[in-house]
Parts: C-alpha cells; sequence; structure tokens
C-alpha cells in the first residue's frame, strides 16, 4: 500500500467516524415513495435544491402517481408541472423518454444494472448510483455531487478533479457496501450545515477540528 493511500484511508477513517456521531442516520434529502419517483426527483435535482425539487414532486407525485401516467402525459402540461427546477424542458423530455423506454425495455421496472441505467436519458454515474444504493441497495459505485466532490478534495481523500476520477479514488479507500451510500449521503448533509461551498471560517466545522487532532 501506499503512503498516498495508508494516508487517505486513515483520513477517510477519522472523517466517517465523526460523521456518524453528526448523522447517525444517513438519509437522502429528497422524497420519494418508490424506485421510478426517485430516478425522477434525482434527474430534477441536477443544478436545482432538493428542497426546490421536494416541493415540486409533492404536487408532481399526487398529479402522476403511475409510469403510464408520465407515458401519457402532455409534454408542455408537464414542463409546466416541473417549472422551477433548472433545465426544466430538458428534465421534462428526460423523464417522459424514460418513462415509455422503462415500460417498453425494462417491463415497467426502474433497471438494477448500472449498464441499463446508463442507458436512460439524463443519467449518468451519479444519479445511477444513487438510484442503485438508495432504492435497491446495490452498491456499484459512490455517487459524486457537488458536496461530494468538494469537499473530497478539502479533505484530502482525493486531488482530482472530474467525478469518475473522483468516485475511483473514493472506492479505493471506502469499503465496499453500504457505506459507499451513506459516506456521501452524510457528507452532503455536512456541506450543507457546516460547511458550504460560499466563503466561510473551517475552524469551526467539526470535521476541520478533528483532522487537527493528533
Amino acid at each position: 500500500m501506499s503512503k498516498n493511500l495508508k494516508k487517505r484511508k486513515e483520513i477517510f477513517k477519522k472523517i466517517n467516524k465523526e460523521l456518524k456521531k453528526l448523522y447517525p442516520q444517513a438519509k437522502i434529502a429528497l422524497n420519494f415513495s418508490n424506485p421510478w419517483e426517485l430516478l425522477v426527483a434525482v434527474i430534477l435535482s441536477a443544478q436545482t435544491t432538493d428542497k426546490k425539487v421536494n416541493e415540486i414532486t409533492e404536487r408532481l407525485f399526487k398529479k402522476y402517481k403511475n409510469l403510464d401516467d408520465y407515458i401519457n402525459a402532455n409534454p408542455k402540461e408537464f414542463e409546466n408541472d416541473i417549472k422551477g427546477v433548472n433545465y426544466y424542458k430538458n428534465k421534462a423530455k428526460f423523464i417522459l423518454e424514460n418513462a415509455k423506454i422503462i415500460k417498453e425495455k425494462f417491463n415497467g421496472e426502474v433497471p438494477k444494472k448500472m449498464e441499463d441505467l446508463l442507458k436512460l436519458k439524463g443519467v449518468a454515474r451519479k444519479t445511477a448510483n444513487i438510484v442503485l444504493s438508495v432504492a435497491y441497495d446495490i452498491f456499484e459505485g459512490i455517487a459524486v455531487d457537488t458536496h461530494v466532490k468538494r469537499l473530497s478534495r478539502l479533505f484530502k481523500l482525493t486531488n482530482e478533479t472530474k467525478p469518475e476520477k473522483i468516485e475511483k479514488d473514493l472506492m479505493e479507500i471506502i469499503p465496499k457496501g453500504k457505506e459507499w451510500r451513506d459516506f456521501p449521503l452524510r457528507l452532503i448533509q455536512y456541506g450543507r450545515e457546516y460547511c458550504p461551498a460560499k466563503k466561510h471560517n473551517h475552524k469551526n466545522c467539526p470535521l476541520s477540528k478533528v483532522l487537527k487532532e493528533k
């Protein structure tokens, strides 16, 4: 094991121990009641706050109760239903196309394999990892969103800048299994509550204090 890998593993253990104290229950901030709703919510969440997405899906999931409702939706009306998220026109197109793909190619079930999820519109590894781990307890990779990217670099868990490479680095130091889902979920919560992207004093961040301890 290289010195760098050993060091990154040690940092992860310290950070993870503290995060578990701060957030005993790791959970996703998006509201959903089945894998399809989770997929819809995650697609909507790109470049949009989870709070805004939850406001929209509260109405959306009452109006569109099953996959067929999305398949039969009027595209312009659906665009209007999700207006408020960024890039809502593209997202509307992705979601309605995905409903048809899932019905026709996957028997109406959101796929449980990475390669199948990546065939869907507007779905890259981050979204696929969230759906697999949160909806199905399947751990093929680690979801790297903007918080995970920023904080993983801040805490020297990686020096990479591309999400795919950051994911690979994290997979090296985090034991495979539930931690691949729970660690990023806790890190996202931490980023929101203690260590946002805007300029602030890191001395007051709990993880900064822990990492300074000998």
